[in-house]
């Protein structure tokens, strides 16, 4: 909220004049009195006719303005990421920004806080969406929709502490993949990892990990270690701090924080700093305390089967389970995996980011049925690509090698060297235009042939038609190639063809 003592003084004298009128008005005004100094300030912001107060321009926290080279960057990354959630046969699909509050609360565990509640507007209580996989299970719900492959691409909100340099906003895109349906096992979780994999080896970002666990393994770690079920959801909530925390802080934070018994700790401490493939599987089967837990067996069951995809699709070298994965989300009900990059030497100049996961996602086959009147089940399974991350990473690499965007598609420049051709250079933009060419003039009625070849170097446009006098005598166009500054003359009436001829050859 602004400082009071920014007010412009007639709005400082308007509102005591308001709250000061009697003592009865005093008190009955006093709950409103934020919201009245708040729209005081709002109006005399406002106003060209009041005074200004000093007023700084900034992004609100945690947000940040892309510009046209970030958005060519931006859109390249998502086209790929869309391009391979397409080629797995997935559909698009968009849900509101906002959600009825009630059906955000207590999906999200301790995260439940970072939700942003809206003002009632109409008798509606709403919250801005924090992921996509609520507003996901609530349009199966709504909709009686039992089996569907989707994709989701939008901003969600969190009202948390952001890092801007690893990636972490308070408004920021999320990349959603999800199956929805009753299949055999492990199949539609085998297909997720896979996609994951294609998406960050297509990114060329370096070697990546993607970690796999399983929350039922979790929950029955939990039991025979002697963690209470009521604390299940909070020292999951630790757990997943370990990739930010070394085993010691979490361990002081379950102890501390959470009254954890420290002999239970340290005996959650003993399992989760193990991880390993296939092979931990079978380990873990032989556990004379884990092979007692009806849901870890479930659980290794289902990776072990998960594995043999794995292997059947060629990644299973990507892949390590590691009992130290919880993904802290409340509605997680089984397989449970998340993606970094692996630390690599830097390159010259290039600064050492700690980006956390770049992609995640899970199980949680009771979600939809939280929605449904009469509890209808739909089991699914998702992964969600931490586009912003990605993009951070990309952004540094970007300035560390000073490579150069181009922000246009612009394809063709319709220039001239003679004054009073306006008319003639609407008429041509408009036939390259009509034929589905990306075209570009100035908007001068006489500007200078230097200038104009000058933009096109500017802007990497690859082409240049110029029409003249002596062009238009002879019902001929000049071709120049920007970039070896060669021209040939071409009829008039075959430009377009030949335009597209070399866009289709380069």
């Amino acid at each position: 909220m602004p400082q009071l003592g920014l007010l412009p003084r007639k709005a400082w004298a308007a509102l005591l004049s308001q709250i000061l009128w009697s003592p009865y008005t005093a008190c009955t005004r006093a709950v409103s009195s934020h919201s009245q100094v708040a729209e005081a300030v709002l109006t005399s912001q406002l106003n060209p006719n009041q005074e200004k107060s000093d007023f700084i321009i900034k992004t609100p926290k945690g947000t940040r303005d892309l510009s046209p080279q970030q958005m060519v960057v931006r859109e390249k990354i998502l086209g790929m990421v869309v391009s391979c959630f397409k080629r797995h046969g997935a559909k698009g699909l968009d849900t509101p920004a906002f959600e009825l509050k009630e059906l955000l609360t207590e999906k999200y565990g301790e995260d439940s806080v970072l939700i942003y509640d809206l003002k009632d507007q109409g008798g509606e209580l709403l919250s801005l969406r924090y992921d996509l996989t609520v507003p996901f299970a609530r349009y199966l719900a709504m909709n009686k929709v039992k089996k569907m492959k989707r994709y989701h691409i939008g901003k969600v909100w969190r009202r948390e502490s952001p890092t801007i340099a690893q990636g972490r906003y308070r408004e920021f895109y999320q990349c959603d993949f999800d199956i929805a349906g009753q299949f055999d096992p492990m199949i539609p979780d085998a297909e997720c990892l896979k996609i994951m994999c294609e998406i960050l080896s297509g990114l060329q970002l370096g070697d990546f990990l993607i970690k796999v666990n399983d929350r039922r393994i979790l929950d029955g770690m939990f039991a025979v270690c002697g963690v209470p079920e009521s604390k299940f959801r909070a020292i999951c909530s630790s757990l997943d701090k370990l990739d930010k925390m070394s085993w010691k802080d979490v361990r002081h934070e379950m102890v501390t924080k959470k009254s954890l018994a420290p002999e239970v700790a340290d005996r959650i401490g003993d399992y989760v700093q193990r991880h390993g493939g296939v092979s931990l599987v079978e380990q873990l089967f032989q556990d004379s305390r884990l092979s007692q837990n009806k849901q870890v067996l479930e659980g290794l069951r289902d990776l072990k089967l998960l594995f043999e995809y794995l292997t059947l699709f060629g990644i299973a070298e990507k892949i390590s389970f590691d009992l130290s994965l919880a993904r802290g989300l409340d509605y997680y009900t089984g397989v449970i995996y998340e993606a970094v990059f692996l630390q690599t030497p830097n390159q010259a100049g290039e600064e050492s980011l700690r980006m956390g996961s770049v992609a995640a996602g899970g199980r949680y086959d009771g979600l939809v049925g939280m929605f449904d009147p009469k509890g209808h089940r739909v089991p699914c399974v998702g992964l969600s690509i931490g586009v912003e991350r990605i993009f951070s990473i990309v952004e540094q690499r970007m300035k560390v090698f000073g490579e150069k965007v181009r922000t246009t598609e612009t394809q063709v420049f319709v220039a001239t060297p003679q004054k009073n051709f306006l008319q003639e250079r609407l008429k041509l933009i408009a036939e390259l235009w009509d034929a589905g060419i990306k075209a570009e003039l100035l908007y001068k009625n006489n500007p200078k042939l230097l200038t104009q070849l000058h933009y096109c170097e500017n802007m990497g446009i690859p082409l240049v038609v110029i029409i003249g006098e002596q062009e238009m005598k002879e019902g001929i166009i000049k071709l120049r190639s920007v970039a070896s500054k060669e021209e040939v003359t071409i009829k008039r009436e075959h430009l377009v063809a030949e335009i597209q001829k070399r866009l289709s050859d380069s």
